[in-house]
């Protein structure tokens, strides 16, 4: 696109991409082009206007995501956290759901593979999933009891839990290697199998103490390239990521909460300091990277699903129970989250503190 006599200038001096022209000094692209001032910044400009992503309006963003996909996201069928999060779990974006053990994640992550497997007639992605299980926990009984509870009008029809069963890759790395070399190998795979969601259950299962503790270093490399590999996924394929991610104790010897959350002992009436807290594994640089972060936590006899992190939502949270049809909410309406509640964990009746991002 540039005008003929500076194309011709330019190859004729080798200079035959953007970089090869805007990383040199004026005065020496003066001195290959042998011209003067004036026609050296003239061929800086032309090409760094034809070069430069064009700005966009946020018209032509909202125009460009709705011919993508028609908003891209993907249901979860609670209805209330759906809404929530402007019709479900985002395309193209990393999600996080984090909380203790045994408070619901993996029969959260089933559901949503199950889903993804659908037909767009009910609410589905129809393809396939790659579920990455890194703790053992993925049950296609427990899967297809979900289907069958959820949808009994669709899993009646025979054959077809067989079917769904079928579109769902798992895959079992039995060490942090092994988990490294199946995300490098995890673009070809989503591109070859028209994968339409990826499931990490859990993304910290491989990360040792030391690792969680840290926030620098060599021990991190691996989490900052995982991090990193997993976002460029969800950018390129524009499907959904999702990835479980763990709690971790931190006793009081970790050093006290941040002054706006517990004052230190001694310095004001009442002032206190927590024995215990759990935060969510993989540190602030993790809780940085992810769109989305969900909380399950459970306090006065109930369990929660909390919307902590996102930035097209307020922070609510959804009590819940876990059925044979999977997870289902209490209510639609849900509870505002303030304050300091919007980054802590709780369980069984003590507020455990997140990770602050």
């Amino acid at each position: 696109c540039l005008p003929p006599h500076l194309a011709h200038l330019l190859a004729a001096r080798r200079l035959t991409t953007a970089k090869d022209v805007l990383s040199l000094p004026e005065v020496e692209l003066m001195s290959l082009l042998d011209a003067g001032l004036a026609t050296a910044r003239d061929a800086v400009c032309r090409v760094s206007e034809f070069a430069c992503p064009p700005c966009q309006t946020a018209l032509a963003l909202l125009e460009e995501r709705v011919r993508l996909g028609g908003g891209g996201r993907l249901a979860t069928t609670l209805c209330g956290l759906d809404e929530a999060l402007g019709g479900g779990i985002p395309l193209g974006k990393l999600t996080e759901v984090v909380g203790p053990s045994g408070i619901g994640k993996t029969q959260f992550c089933l559901k949503l593979a199950l889903l993804a497997t659908l037909p767009e007639c009910y609410g589905g992605l129809n393809g396939r999933v790659v579920y990455i299980d890194t703790e053992s926990k993925f049950s296609s009984r427990r899967m297809i009891e979900i289907g069958q509870k959820s949808f009994p009008q669709i899993f009646r029809q025979e054959g077809l839990a067989q079917k769904m069963a079928g579109r769902i890759l798992v895959m079992r790395p039995a060490s942090l290697s092994d988990f490294t070399k199946s995300l490098e190998q995890m673009k070809v795979t989503l591109l070859q199998n028209d994968v339409k969601l990826l499931i990490v259950d859990s993304v910290a299962a491989f990360m040792s103490s030391e690792n969680e503790r840290g926030t620098t270093g060599f021990t991190q490399h691996p989490l900052r390239w995982a991090l990193s590999f997993l976002k460029s996924i969800a950018e390129l394929t524009r499907i959904p990521v999702v990835v479980s991610n763990q709690v971790r104790s931190q006793s009081n010897d970790d050093g006290y909460h941040y002054s706006f959350e517990v004052k230190r002992r001694g310095d004001g009436d009442g002032a206190e300091r927590l024995e215990s807290h759990l935060v969510a594994a993989l540190g602030i640089q993790w809780a940085h990277a992810v769109t989305i972060r969900l909380v399950f936590e459970s306090h006065s006899g109930q369990r929660f699903i909390k919307v902590a992190k996102s930035p097209m939502s307020p922070a609510v949270a959804f009590p819940f129970i876990v059925e044979s049809s999977g997870i289902t909410l209490l209510n639609d309406e849900g509870i505002d989250v303030s304050g300091p509640e919007i980054t802590s964990i709780r369980c069984q009746g003590t507020i455990h503190i997140v990770d602050t991002y």
